[in-house]
């Protein structure tokens, strides 16, 4: 049986900030009604993490929960973790009209770390990365140039970006394009004007 390996393999490029493909990363897509006891318990027993709020993310050490949309939340957890997660799901859902599914093997995480992060995203998506419109545990669905992607804030210099597994060599190389040397726009980090 051959062992399961990341879209990318930890692909990495160090510009304008560091970007890299975290590798195999766990991913639960729980689909249901957020304000129902059983599915706000089945997520936050599946990671330790509180219940998100619209457009935030909740951590607990490497686990996280994610508000995607009013009926959905991306799960975050250990790769080896995602069937005993979502069999404990279900069982807090037994007869209620909810979904967890493993998305794992679908999508990809790249993390970007570096003064210039804010500056790097703008430059891809119409998403306003402002520190007034985007802050730290803040989540975005959006696009970064041709593709859909979720984008967080881990700190005030890290960012998380989700894609589909499918557009992971182009996600990869388009924010290394925003990234190479050379290219900086310092937007974010420039005095303000007098």
């Amino acid at each position: 049986m051959s062992e399961p390996v990341s879209a990318l393999n930890h692909a990495a490029f160090d510009g304008l900030v560091e970007i890299e493909e975290c590798g195999l990363q766990g991913m639960i897509i729980l689909r249901g009604d957020l304000s129902a006891r059983a599915v706000r318990s089945a997520a936050t027993g599946a990671t330790g993490a509180k219940m998100p709020g619209p457009r935030e993310v909740q951590t607990n050490g490497a686990k996280a929960l994610c508000w995607m949309s009013p009926d959905e939340l991306l799960i975050l957890c250990d790769y080896s973790f995602v069937a005993q997660a979502i069999e404990g799901m279900n069982k807090a859902l037994n007869g209620v009209h909810a979904l967890a599914v493993d998305m794992s093997d679908a999508r990809t995480m790249f993390r970007l770390t570096g003064a210039a992060a804010r500056d790097v995203m703008a430059k891809l998506t119409p998403a306003d990365v402002s520190p007034q419109a985007l802050q730290p545990g803040q989540i975005r669905r959006s696009r970064l140039a041709q593709v859909s992607a979720a984008f967080w804030l881990e700190d005030d210099m890290t960012f998380r970006v989700v894609c589909f597994r499918s557009v992971a060599r182009y996600t990869f190389d388009l924010l290394c394009t925003a990234a190479r040397p050379g290219s900086d726009v310092d937007y974010f980090n420039a005095p303000a004007a007098p």
